[in-house]
């Protein structure tokens, strides 16, 4: 009945989870509250852990809830299934667009379709932001600026492009390198493990 439950939860999570990992993150958490599959403390531990192991965050989320609620083949069975709808939809819109390429370029009601579906993701997005700010995780003061920093240094080259603009052409090509490798994922999730650890060791 388990398998049953992963299969169609994690089908069903990767057939309308627009967006990818992030944006679907609050589909996932339901899913676990519904069939208490694993608390809520440890459904935001495996979100981090997905965050800093390699691969998509989402399939990083349905392997390891898979392995929580019913062993390795769980994990198989939860990993399978949220990547199946992708694949399903991309081979046939990838076959019909080859097929009518012509058809599709150009097209103003695909493109509006696809614009649309943006505003789509950033509420999703933002979605799984909320859900994930809780008394558990936002302990104290101290993870709130965390957050607030990584927040800052994540969206600060696209705002600070207009005025890198405006410098002379040595400085910005320097600044724009610089705020890249400073908000790189990476060095922003290796620093704030790094934080975590001096702080709440």
């Amino acid at each position: 009945m388990i398998y049953l439950q992963l299969f169609l939860s994690f089908f069903k999570i990767g057939l309308f989870g627009f967006g990818g990992g992030l944006a679907i993150l609050s589909l996932i958490q339901m899913e676990v509250e519904q069939y208490g599959w694993m608390s809520q403390q440890e459904f935001v531990d495996i979100v981090a852990v997905s965050q800093v192991t390699p691969g998509p965050i989402g399939i990083n989320c349905a392997t390891y809830v898979g392995y929580t609620a019913a062993g390795f083949w769980g994990s198989v069975l939860a990993t399978t299934a949220i990547i199946l709808p992708s694949l399903i939809i991309m081979l046939s819109i990838c076959k019909a667009y080859f097929w009518l390429n012509k058809r599709f370029q150009g097209n103003p009601y695909f493109e509006q379709t696809l614009r649309m579906l943006r505003f789509t993701v950033i509420g999703l997005i933002a979605s799984a932001a909320l859900l994930l700010m809780k008394p558990t995780t936002f302990i104290d003061p101290v993870s709130w600026i965390i957050f607030a920093v990584v927040a800052i240094m994540t969206i600060l080259p696209e705002i600070s492009k207009p005025l890198i603009q405006k410098t002379s052409p040595p400085f910005r090509k320097g600044l724009g390198v610089g705020l890249s490798l400073a908000s790189h994922p990476i060095l922003l999730i290796l620093l704030s493990g790094l934080a975590g650890y001096l702080i709440y060791r």
